[in-house]
């Protein structure tokens, strides 16, 4: 059975998986209550574990080095709660070969960005596995649902217009690709 994560781990996770982010896309991420998680960012900010900061018509939120380690923290002990960390390191292990392509694939496509179907032939078939992972994931941890569906309408959408293979701005497939990634290293406690 899926567990559901406490909204205040949601917020700070939020933040790291984000790098930089208002308390509106903070809050969308995890598609949580945007009063509710200000207050939890506000909380989070008074314990040091997030600062706020702006930088021109930008303004967000960012981990501390204090809050990455309280992050890690609430993770772990999730883990330990709901006894996921094998079905995790599983996923993790399958997510590492699927990576390797996705590396290769994304580097070429910033190399030789004029091959765009092969490109998203290969963006394709990693939406497939990316499918069973969201799946095994999700199983025991209901935080890890969504990246398949992001990772497929990002896809979609890049047929016709290709920012959004490796785009910043958007939510493209190269971050959501990126974003897992980090999900699964600081769920496990590992180091890129």
């Amino acid at each position: 059975m899926t567990h559901p994560s406490p909204t205040d781990l949601l917020a700070l996770h939020a933040v790291r998986l984000t790098g930089f982010a208002d308390s509106p896309a903070v809050a969308a991420r995890f598609r949580l209550d945007p009063d509710r998680t200000h207050e939890d960012l506000l909380d989070a900010q008074a314990y040091g574990w997030v600062s706020r900061s702006s930088f021109a018509d930008l303004a967000g939120w960012s981990l501390t080095t204090a809050g990455r380690r309280r992050n890690e923290a609430h993770l772990r002990d999730e883990l330990d709660r709901v006894n996921a960390h094998d079905a995790v390191a599983r996923a993790h292990e399958h997510f590492v070969t699927l990576n390797a392509r996705a590396a290769q694939v994304f580097t070429a496509w910033q190399l030789r960005p004029d091959e765009a179907t092969t490109t998203l032939h290969d963006l394709t078939e990693l939406a497939e596995g990316l499918h069973d992972l969201d799946r095994s994931l999700t199983a025991c941890l209901a935080r890890f649902a969504g990246y398949h569906d992001r990772f497929t309408r990002a896809l979609a959408r890049a047929g016709d217009d290709r920012e959004w293979i490796t785009g910043v701005d958007v939510d493209s497939c190269h971050r959501i690709w990126f974003e897992l990634h980090e999900d699964l290293i600081a769920t496990l406690g590992l180091t890129r």
